[in-house]
C-alpha cells in the first residue's frame, strides 16, 4: 500500500472532524445562552475561554516536550477523545456560565493535542513537499472555522444538543482515524528525557526566529480579520445600500476560500521558494490592510466582493509555508515542540489584535479600522528579510 496516498487524506480528514470542536461550539452559544439563561456577554467568555484554554494547553505541551517524547499519534488519539468528552457534556441540565466557561476552556486544552500535533505528524512523513501537505492541513482547519455558519443552516432541524453530539463523534471519529491508519511518521525522532531548555534553544536560532516572527506578523492580522469580516461587510452596505449580498454566506464564503488558498500556495511552495511565496502573501494582505479605507468606496458590488475574497486568501495562504519553515529550520526532535510553541504565541498574539479592534471601533470609523492590521504584516516581512547575522 502507497503510504503517501493514504496518510496525507487521513490527516486532513481527522484535521477537520476535530478542529470541528473549536469552531461548533461558537455556533450553539446563542443556543446555551437562552438555554441556561446566561446574559449576553457570555458570547465572549465562552469563545475565549476555547482560545485561552488552547493558549494554556499549547504551553504546557510544549514546556512539557510531549509531541516530541510520545508517540505523535497517540497523543492526537488521547486529545481527540478528552475534547469531545468535554464537549459533549455541555449538553448536560443545569449549567452554570462558570461550569460552561470551564468545558469549553478544557476542550481548548485538549485541541493543543490535535492541531500542532496533526502538523507534527506531516512533518514526520513528509520531509520533500511538505509545503504542500501541511497547505491541505491548515485548509482542513479554513474549513473547519467556516463550518459553524454550515452548522447553523441545520439548527432548525436538528437542535443544538445534536449539533453538540454530532460534533464530538467527528472528533472521536478523527482520532480513531489516525490511531488506526496513521502510525508515527518514517522521519520522526523521539526525544529520549524531559528537557525544559528546549524552547530556549529553539529560539537562540536565528532561522527559526525569523520564521516565527513572520508567522506572528500573519496572526496580528488574520484571526481579527476572520472575527471581523461580518463588520466590514455590513458597514460596506450601509455606506452603499443598494448592495444585495448576504453577509453570513459571504462571510463563510471569504473564510472558507481561503482554505484553497493554503492549498494553491502548498503546490507554488514546490515550484518556488517557500520562504518567497510567504513573502509574497504576507506582503499582498498588508497591502490589503493598508488599501482598506479604499475599498468602501468601491461603487461596484462585484469589484468590492472580489477585493474582499482576494484579501481572504492572501490572508492565510502564507499559514501553512510558516509552519513547514518553522519544522525545517529546528533539530528534528524538537519539531513538535516548536510547531506548538509558535502556535502557543501566535494565538496570545490573535487575542490581543482582536480586543484592540473591539476597542478601536468605538472611536475609530469602521473604514479606518483595518489598516491597524497593516502592522502585523509589515513586522513579519522585516523579520523574513532579515540577514542572518554571522
Amino acid at each position: 500500500m502507497n503510504h503517501s496516498k493514504v496518510i496525507l487524506p487521513t490527516i486532513v480528514v481527522s484535521q477537520f472532524c476535530c478542529t470541528s470542536l473549536w469552531f461548533a461550539g461558537n455556533g450553539v452559544i446563542t443556543d446555551l445562552i437562552s438555554t441556561f439563561n446566561l446574559e449576553p456577554s457570555a458570547l465572549g467568555l465562552l469563545t475565549s475561554a476555547v482560545q485561552f484554554g488552547f493558549i494554556m494547553g499549547t504551553l504546557l505541551f510544549a514546556f512539557f516536550t510531549i509531541t516530541d517524547r510520545f508517540s505523535p499519534s497517540k497523543v492526537f488519539f488521547v486529545s481527540a477523545l478528552l475534547a469531545a468528552f468535554f464537549n459533549g457534556l455541555v449538553v448536560l441540565k443545569g449549567h452554570s456560565i462558570h461550569t460552561l466557561i470551564l468545558l469549553r476552556f478544557l476542550t481548548g486544552f485538549f485541541l493543543a493535542g490535535i492541531y500542532p500535533v496533526g502538523m507534527k505528524i506531516a512533518a514526520d512523513y513528509y520531509q520533500k513537499g511538505l509545503g504542500k501537505s501541511l497547505g491541505f492541513l491548515v485548509g482542513a482547519l479554513v474549513l473547519g472555522t467556516a463550518f459553524p455558519h454550515l452548522l447553523k443552516g441545520f439548527n432548525q432541524f436538528m437542535g443544538w444538543e445534536n449539533i453538540v453530539y454530532t460534533t464530538s463523534a467527528l472528533a472521536v471519529l478523527g482520532g480513531v482515524l489516525i490511531l488506526v491508519f496513521v502510525p508515527d511518521g518514517p522521519f520522526r525522532k523521539s526525544a529520549k528525557a524531559m528537557d525544559l531548555s528546549v524552547m530556549y534553544k529553539i529560539f537562540r536560532n536565528a532561522d527559526f526566529r525569523s520564521a516565527a516572527f513572520g508567522y506572528f506578523g500573519h496572526m496580528w492580522e488574520l484571526y481579527a480579520f476572520w472575527a471581523f469580516v461580518p463588520l466590514l461587510l455590513t458597514t460596506y452596505v450601509k455606506i452603499h445600500p443598494n448592495a444585495g449580498f448576504n453577509i453570513s454566506v459571504l462571510s463563510f464564503s471569504v473564510i472558507a476560500l481561503g482554505g484553497i488558498a493554503c492549498v494553491i500556495s502548498g503546490y507554488l511552495s514546490q515550484k518556488f521558494q517557500t520562504k518567497r511565496v510567504a513573502l509574497t502573501a504576507l506582503i499582498l494582505s498588508g497591502i490589503c490592510c493598508l488599501g482598506s479605507p479604499l475599498f468602501f468606496g468601491i461603487t461596484s458590488e462585484v469589484i468590492f466582493i472580489g477585493i474582499i475574497v482576494f484579501w481572504g486568501m492572501v490572508v492565510i495562504a502564507d499559514s501553512p509555508l510558516f509552519s513547514t519553515l518553522i519544522a525545517q529550520t529546528v533539530n528534528p526532535e524538537f519539531k513538535g515542540t516548536a510547531l506548538t510553541i509558535v502556535n502557543c504565541i501566535g494565538y496570545c498574539i490573535t487575542i490581543v489584535s482582536i480586543m484592540l479592534l473591539n476597542s478601536l471601533s468605538a472611536y475609530v470609523a469602521i473604514e479606518y479600522l483595518f489598516v491597524v492590521l497593516a502592522v502585523g504584516p509589515l513586522l513579519g516581512v522585516l523579520a523574513l528579510l532579515k540577514k542572518r547575522q554571522v
